[in-house]
């Protein structure tokens, strides 16, 4: 069985979260649907998780309830974001309770030099899971606020941070499609 998640391209790891709810062919998926599809996410992000998850990932009980729940809070916050509404006090507190769920801290450790080592008290998946939330919460009150945007593709629900000033879709892909489309529309209306 091949495990599909949704495009993982590099964004922010609070928006690669988001896109793991993606359209195929103009229909929408939802990349989270079961632990072994939440481990592999896991695993494609693992280098950039804030906190060292265990080999293999163990997904617990709840750890699939919750990333969905940040996946479609991240969701809701960005899309209220791009479109400059305020969003609703409860998506504001579930993304706040998902970050309180792991308290995490960073401790000092010198071997051979110094470098830092994260830490939780949490099982790994959650922590992990906290630390993209409270990720989330920096994207949304960070500079990158400004660069967040919906990929305007037809059919594409994605989102992205606009890394480049001529950047105006979530990939490559996209923005084949969205000039095939615009070039059909033009050949149709002549």
């Amino acid at each position: 069985m091949t495990v599909t998640t949704g495009p993982v391209m590099g964004e922010p790891l609070p928006i690669e979260l988001a896109n793991a709810t993606y359209a195929v062919r103009g229909h929408l998926q939802d990349g989270l649907q079961t632990d072994e599809q939440l481990a592999f996410w896991l695993e494609q992000v693992r280098s950039r998780l804030a906190l060292p998850l265990p080999d293999p990932i163990a997904i617990g009980l709840s750890d699939l309830a919750t990333a969905r729940d940040i996946r479609d809070t991240i969701r809701t916050l960005a899309t209220a974001a791009i479109t400059g509404t305020p969003p609703e006090a409860a998506a504001v507190e579930v993304l706040n309770r998902h970050v309180r769920s792991a308290p995490r801290w960073r401790e000092l450790r010198w071997d051979h030099e110094p470098s830092v080592q994260p830490l939780s008290e949490a099982p790994a998946v959650p922590a992990a899971l906290s630390a993209i939330a409270q990720d989330a919460v920096d994207l949304f009150t960070g500079p990158d606020l400004a660069k967040l945007r919906a990929c305007q593709a037809p059919g594409c629900v994605l989102f992205f941070v606009k890394d480049h000033h001529r950047r105006e879709w979530c990939s490559a892909a996209c923005g084949n499609r969205a000039r095939a489309a615009r070039h059909y529309d033009h050949v149709r209306n002549q």
